[in-house]
C-alpha cells in the first residue's frame, strides 16, 4: 500500500482535469512498472494506492531489496511527471509539488483486504461523495462492475475505522 501527500498538504490536483491527469498517469506509470493496482484513490493533495508487485504471481518474491527499488521508480516517475505537468499549468516550473510517500507490504489477507477496502471507501472518508463509486478518480466503480457479488459482500465487512494509515490531508 502506498500513500503520498503533496508538499503543505496544498491541492495541487484540485480540478476534475488535474485528478483526471493525475490519475490516469498512476495507471499508466503502474503498467508501465509492472504493477498490477488492485485499488487506488486519488485527490487533490494525496493519493493511495494498493498493487503487487512485478513477480508476485509468478513465484514468491524473495529480495525485498527489487521490490523497493521497483516501488521508488514508480513512484519517482510518478511525482516527476506529475509536478512537470502541473508546474507547467501553473507557471511555477521550480515549484515543489510532493512531499513524500510511505508504503507498506501487506502480508496477511486480512490487513490486504481491509485496507482494500480503506483505499476504495476513501472518498467517502473525506467527505467528497456519499457512496464511493461515484468518485471518478478511485477504483471503487471499476471494482463494483468487475469483482464478484460474494468478494464484495466479503469485503464490506472488513473494519476500517482502527486502521493505521497516513491520511490527514
Amino acid at each position: 500500500m502506498v500513500t503520498a501527500g503533496t508538499y503543505g498538504k496544498a491541492p495541487r490536483f484540485g480540478s476534475r482535469k488535474r485528478l483526471r491527469f493525475l490519475c490516469g498517469t498512476l495507471l499508466e506509470t503502474a503498467e508501465r512498472h509492472g504493477w498490477r493496482l488492485e485499488a487506488w484513490a486519488v485527490f487533490a493533495n494525496h493519493y493511495h494506492w494498493i498493487g503487487k508487485s512485478p513477480g508476485t504471481e509468478e513465484e514468491e518474491i524473495s529480495e525485498m531489496r527489487e521490490v523497493r527499488d521497483s516501488l521508488r521508480d514508480l513512484t519517482a516517475e510518478l511525482h516527476r511527471r506529475g509536478a512537470i505537468w502541473v508546474n507547467g499549468l501553473d507557471g511555477t516550473p521550480e515549484r515543489k509539488v510532493w512531499h513524500n510517500f510511505w508504503d507498506s507490504a501487506l502480508s496477511y489477507e486480512k490487513s490486504y483486504l481491509a485496507r482494500l477496502r480503506y483505499v476504495m471507501e476513501n472518498p467517502v472518508k473525506h467527505g467528497l461523495v456519499t457512496r464511493a463509486e461515484h468518485y471518478p478518480w478511485c477504483s471503487a466503480g471499476w471494482f463494483q462492475l468487475r469483482a464478484s457479488a460474494a468478494f464484495q459482500k466479503s469485503l464490506g465487512t472488513f473494519k476500517i475505522d482502527r486502521l493505521k494509515v497516513p491520511d490527514e490531508f
